[in-house]
């Protein structure tokens, strides 16, 4: 069974879906719609050149082209293109945040009760394949109780997009949204509780300060420090650094217990490090009883590596969201109540760091 999926906005994330798609056994991308032409046409071509696009969506959604939507468009747009393809009987994957503000993911989880066909978030970071090699030691309960989680993120800055939407907060929900809904997304689910307090601290320091659109400068946060409190007790730290390119990890997710820490090491994209042969990840557990401390090596195909910057978790993403599509039965493991949660603490992080303050869910 070969699913068809039409993409909705196609820019840079939408290239690299494609890309992933065209990798994977099963899926071809059929249709394209985008505003923007010169998008259109490179989508049409890295799909091999069959796709049909389309300028308006709408168009695309009653083409009967399309088996399954993906929607890669800027994050504003999100909420407005759910509630129209949430009409629709076709499954969906939409990439995070699943809205720029709570109050809309709010609308969409209220939109999509009672329907059949599955919405899945895309939160990437979750199939990373050290996070997870992470995920399954905790499962096998090799630290115990996770009691905290302290994940770094020391990467290059935003990147050019079309029309530089992702330079500016009303767009992009703030970078603690924009970006960090990941890391919340992995704390909710590692630590397996609920997060009831928010504390960041952040600044724009360095990245954007001479670049202005219209006449107005940048105001997303380039680094940020984020403390969060869950209701099971357990704590998350975020340290996060946009101006740090330099670095090799670009990622290290650390969950410490009572028995051993375990930490997944992620490598930045090949055109940001600077030895580009060496993109192994790494998972490191440090038992603390015996003090022994283990390291392995997390190898994953140059080919998958090679069709995006997300460390080959977007294929195994699509592979996961590829099968509930073919079973036509099951729940999408990364939910709309999942992305709302994200959200709603990207958000309290946002705020926290305007105001000082720390901020109770």
């Amino acid at each position: 069974m070969t699913i068809r999926y039409g993409l909705i906005g196609s820019g840079m994330m939408g290239q690299e879906h494609i890309r992933n798609l065209n990798l994977l056994e099963g899926c071809e991308v059929t249709a394209v719609s985008d505003p923007d032409e010169g998008m259109r046409q490179l989508s049409v071509e890295t799909s091999g050149g069959t796709a049909k696009a389309f300028g308006d969506y709408k168009d695309m959604l009653g083409s009967g082209l399309v088996d399954a939507l993906l929607i890669a468009a800027p994050n504003d747009t999100h909420h407005e293109i759910l509630l129209d393809v949430l009409e629709t009987p076709l499954p969906v994957l939409v990439e995070k945040p699943l809205c720029t503000t709570s109050a809309h993911c709010s609308e969409v989880l209220a939109k999509a009760e009672g329907r059949s066909a599955p919405v899945w978030v895309a939160m990437e970071y979750r199939y990373m394949p050290p996070v997870q090699r992470l995920l399954a030691e905790l499962k096998a309960g090799t630290v115990g109780t996770p009691r905290m989680m302290a994940i770094r993120e020391h990467r290059f800055p935003f990147l050019e997009k079309v029309g530089d939407w992702n330079r500016f907060n009303v767009r992009t929900g703030g970078t603690l949204v924009e970006k960090c809904c990941h890391f919340w997304d992995l704390m909710r689910l590692t630590l397996e509780s609920d997060p009831v307090r928010v504390y960041a601290s952040a600044g724009v320091d360095v990245n954007h300060l001479d670049e202005a659109y219209e006449g107005q400068t940048p105001d997303i946060l380039d680094n940020a420090y984020v403390t969060v409190d869950f209701a099971n007790g357990a704590r998350g730290m975020l340290d996060l650094c946009m101006f740090a390119e330099g670095s090799y990890w670009q990622e290290t997710i650390a969950v410490t217990g009572e028995k051993a820490r375990v930490e997944a090491k992620v490598p930045g994209p090949a055109r940001f490090t600077v030895d580009k042969k060496e993109r192994h990840s790494e998972v490191e557990i440090s038992h603390r009883g015996s003090k022994e401390v283990t390291v392995e090596e997390v190898d994953v195909d140059e080919k998958v590596l090679a069709a995006g910057d997300h460390h080959g978790s977007t294929f195994f993403q699509h592979e996961r969201f590829r099968d509930l599509v073919r079973a036509g039965k099951g729940t999408p493991e990364v939910s709309l109540e999942d992305g709302l949660w994200s959200v709603r603490v990207g958000e309290a992080a946002e705020e926290s760091a305007r105001s000082g303050q720390a901020i109770t869910l």
